[in-house]
């Protein structure tokens, strides 16, 4: 395991190291562990390795061992791509800029917790649309799903998730697919799924999952009675009057679903006997 840093736990050094104290109790897996390590002038001491304090630690960035430096967990190539803290624990991700999971109000994790829970994935197969980092297939494992397969795409994504200690690892009833859902989900066999979580990018940055063929697929690769929810938001209501959520339920139903806005989102039913 990589120690991680945020501008809150190298401040608890720097003030334990201020205070004279020998050693810290501290988190250094985003809150999800507390451990100790050793203080000094130069640096501090954890699990038999020697770590500098940083020159410069900035707020809204984790910081992982890179094996001689601690660097942000961010990378750019098509598109910046950070982890971000919160001050629940479960990091959050953004892309450019925009926040990928709700964090302001709710955990993450817990945010996912609840909407797994609108599927009831014990003992089902679930699909993941769109696994980001993979708090959606972390509860649909840890609430009894036989089988989850998370599609996600950018291998940057794949990298942050690598790096989180809240994101689950593949294996057991996880498989982590590096491919684009609105590509493959062409090759999965009919009625294949017992329940959908699709939680996709912004109507702007990924528009093909929102579209009425996309959604035919979904309707075909779940069995009928299955349960899909649909994380929309409600992007541009403010400046633009659009209703997205409503838009999507317009064309679930079109697909064959029985629909209802729920919360940040749409809850469907694949209709038929």
């Amino acid at each position: 395991m990589l120690p991680l840093l945020t501008l809150k736990v190298h401040e608890q050094l720097l003030a334990a190291l201020r205070s004279g104290a020998p050693s810290l109790g501290c988190s250094l897996d985003l809150d999800r562990t507390t451990t100790e390590v050793s203080l000094d002038e130069t640096g501090w001491n954890w699990r038999g390795r020697r770590y500098p304090y940083l020159v410069k630690c900035k707020e809204r960035t984790v910081y992982y061992w890179s094996g001689d430096a601690f660097q942000p967990v961010s990378r750019f190539n098509s598109a910046l791509i950070k982890l971000v803290p919160t001050q629940w624990g479960p990091p959050t991700f953004e892309i450019d800029g925009i926040k990928m999971l709700p964090s302001e109000k709710i955990s993450p994790y817990a945010d996912a917790q609840s909407k797994v829970r609108l599927i009831e994935p014990r003992g089902k197969i679930v699909l993941d649309t769109c696994g980001g980092l993979g708090y959606f297939a972390a509860w649909c494992s840890s609430l009894g799903a036989a089988r989850v397969v998370s599609f996600e795409k950018n291998p940057d994504v794949v990298w942050l998730r690598s790096l989180n200690p809240w994101s689950p690892e593949p294996g057991g009833a996880l498989t982590l697919v590096a491919g684009d859902v609105a590509e493959q989900i062409a090759e999965l066999p009919d009625a294949s799924f017992d329940a959908i979580l699709h939680d996709p990018p912004r109507f702007g940055i990924a528009g093909e999952l929102y579209s009425q063929a996309f959604y035919d697929q979904l309707a075909r690769v779940l069995k009928r009675g299955g349960r899909m929810f649909h994380y929309t938001g409600t992007p541009n209501k403010l400046t633009t009057g659009r209703d997205v959520p409503n838009e999507v339920a317009t064309r679930l139903k079109r697909s064959g679903f029985k629909t209802k806005l729920h919360g940040d989102g749409v809850l469907a039913t694949r209709m038929g006997v």
